[in-house]
């Protein structure tokens, strides 16, 4: 691994684009490029494990490991709507030249990567973890709303910290995820704005025009997850985006990509790439402990 470490870093060379601090490596070829979105409140640290694989199964793809607004060593915004750091992620990518990127998305980044395929070129999305059903979480929200803009913030967040299951993952993920997390009350509150204002049938419409984009497009899309879709949202899901491929890593909490970096790089070499998602992470031989993913979907190419 610290090979592969050093392998990734010594290639990267931190950037800033469109006002994001970036770390870039390898060059543009057939291959479609990686554009990775972290999750609130941490930073594009959380992908290095991911990416020391990926240099070893896939050297020299293009990658693009942005910070986003307000966090790491990105400068804040006035306002952090989906729409906004959307197109600011999109000017990013064109900056660095990036032609019909695949997006990655961990947690809420997972809806930013999906509002940016619906509207600009794009090869392909993965989610890790994010439900894009958001209603239910909206309610949630809504009903600590008070306390989330009061002194009661930090033991509101400690609640969602802690639905996170840290605790899951092997004891130096445990020590990264940690130290990249920086929950300021102010940031939380900014990127969790539309979903604290507006109501579950606006949200609920916003969404679905977005996934009906990606959808008339056949854009592929990978979900990953580390515990089985709830019936209801995996028959909505199947309505909103036949195309997606769901797979499900267990045990994994809310980092499916940090508990197998290995898997994870793998469905990232296959991204976009014409190869199939899941025959690349079955094989990746690294994560032969792995229980493995349960799949449902088509093919991603």
């Amino acid at each position: 691994m610290g090979t592969a470490q050093a392998s990734w870093q010594g290639k990267s060379v931190i950037r800033t684009l469109a006002g994001l601090a970036a770390d870039d490596c390898g060059e543009s070829d057939a291959r479609a490029p990686l554009v990775l979105l972290h999750g609130l409140t941490f930073d594009r640290s959380l992908w290095r494990p991911s990416l020391e694989e990926l240099q070893r199964i896939d050297p020299g793809r293009r990658v693009l490991a942005l910070d986003l607004p307000g966090h790491g060593a990105s400068e804040g915004w006035p306002s952090y709507d989906v729409a906004s750091i959307a197109r600011g992620v999109h000017r990013a990518v064109e900056e660095a030249q990036l032609q019909s990127p695949v997006v990655v998305g961990h947690s809420i980044a997972g809806v930013i990567a999906t509002a940016y395929a619906a509207r600009y070129p794009t090869r392909g999305v993965i989610n890790v973890d994010q439900s894009l059903q958001v209603a239910p979480f909206a309610a949630l929200l809504q009903s600590v709303a008070d306390k989330l803009r009061g002194p009661d913030f930090p033991a509101v967040w400690q609640m969602f910290a802690a639905s996170m299951h840290i605790e899951l993952l092997p004891a130096a993920a445990q020590e990264l995820v940690r130290s990249s997390s920086q929950p300021r009350q102010e940031l939380v509150l900014g990127y969790w704005r539309e979903v604290l204002d507006l109501s579950g049938s606006e949200l609920a419409d916003m969404v679905e025009a977005k996934l009906a984009a990606v959808r008339a497009a056949q854009l592929p899309y990978l979900v990953v997850v580390s515990d089985d879709l709830e019936a209801g949202y995996r028959e909505w899901l199947t309505e909103m985006l036949p195309q997606a491929i769901v797979m499900v890593w267990p045990g994994s909490g809310h980092f499916p990509h940090i508990a197998y970096p290995g898997r994870f790089a793998a469905c990232l070499a296959a991204a976009g790439s014409g190869g199939d998602a899941r025959k690349s992470a079955f094989e990746a031989g690294h994560d032969v402990e792995d229980p493995g993913p349960r799949l449902a979907g088509q093919s991603w190419g």
